[in-house]
């Protein structure tokens, strides 16, 4: 394999709002065929980063190249955008919701296009429906055809998951990884780590504007500790040699001391609680996140 060609090389990246830095230096690079996080909490710079990409607002310094050049006119026809701020005209029908999205790219044959990705979405049945007339989640499945309608090569997906339940969260991962393999090339911007786990292949984590996290998933986890999955029934409290437990309830992941053995900790538990599974494991981005925020 040759080198991937860079869709998106963004190079010492700044931009303040009213004095506030909400980008500091901040440099990347995206590859083709890849799905690529652009993780933080809310209020990091992600939707900043995207709209500088889109040339919607300026940066103050930095330089970006997309598909090898300067934004242009002509390469938005190459670029699928899904927005953070979703919004529809209500009071037409779906399809000509879709419609409208696809003449603005000059889509050819758009009705066969529209009726392939509403099969895709589950919502074939609502065409002629008007917009106002569907729930909110549908309505942000209508917002993702209109992103993909035109075969973008770039997809560019803020918060893409957010107002989807765990079905149709599940069914945008799996037309994402479809695009993947025809060889599009997408960039997710989320806070919501769990759904990032099993979509990107690269991450970018910035907080506060930085750059605190930059690679593969498993790079990233290789620089850290395994942590130790724990299902039990009763009351953990604290553990010897335990640095930091994160308890969902039902299960926790404990973040070890350095020279704690996980078997010592197991005679422990068995003490304290009924432990029903255990494992070590790499830890899991959203514990990874917390601690770079948290030791930021």
């Amino acid at each position: 394999m040759g080198m991937k060609e860079k869709i998106l090389d963004v190079k010492n990246l700044t931009k303040s709002f009213d004095a506030k830095k909400v980008l500091d230096n901040l440099s990347f690079e995206v590859k083709k065929g890849v799905v690529f996080g652009l993780l933080g909490p809310n209020g990091a710079g992600k939707t900043t980063i995207i709209r500088i990409i889109l040339d919607i607002i300026r940066a103050d310094h930095g330089e970006i190249k997309i598909f090898g050049e300067k934004f242009d006119e002509n390469l938005k026809e190459k670029i699928g955008y899904l927005p953070e701020e979703r919004g529809l005209y209500q009071k037409i029908t779906v399809l000509e919701c879709l419609k409208y999205f696809a003449e603005l790219k000059n889509v050819k044959k758009s009705e066969d296009k529209i009726d392939f990705w509403l099969d895709k979405v589950g919502l074939r049945d609502y065409k002629k429906k008007k917009i106002e007339g569907l729930s909110k989640g549908m309505q942000q499945k209508i917002q993702l055809v209109a992103a993909f309608i035109h075969s973008p090569e770039l997809l560019i997906l803020d918060e893409p998951f957010s107002g989807l339940d765990p079905i149709n969260t599940k069914m945008v991962k799996d037309i994402l990884l479809d695009l993947k393999r025809e060889g599009k090339t997408i960039i997710l911007s989320t806070h919501q780590m769990d759904q990032v786990e099993r979509t990107c292949d690269r991450i970018l984590m910035i907080n506060r504007g930085k750059r605190v996290l930059y690679g593969s998933l498993d790079e990233i986890k290789s620089n850290y500790k395994e942590s130790l999955i724990v299902e039990y029934e009763g009351d953990l409290g604290r553990i010897e040699g335990v640095k930091k437990i994160n308890d969902y309830g039902k299960y926790a992941e404990l973040s070890l001391e350095e020279d704690t053995d996980p078997q010592e900790i197991l005679k422990r538990l068995i003490e304290i609680v009924g432990v029903r599974r255990f494992e070590m494991k790499a830890p899991s981005l959203n514990e990874i996140f917390i601690e770079v925020v948290e030791n930021a």
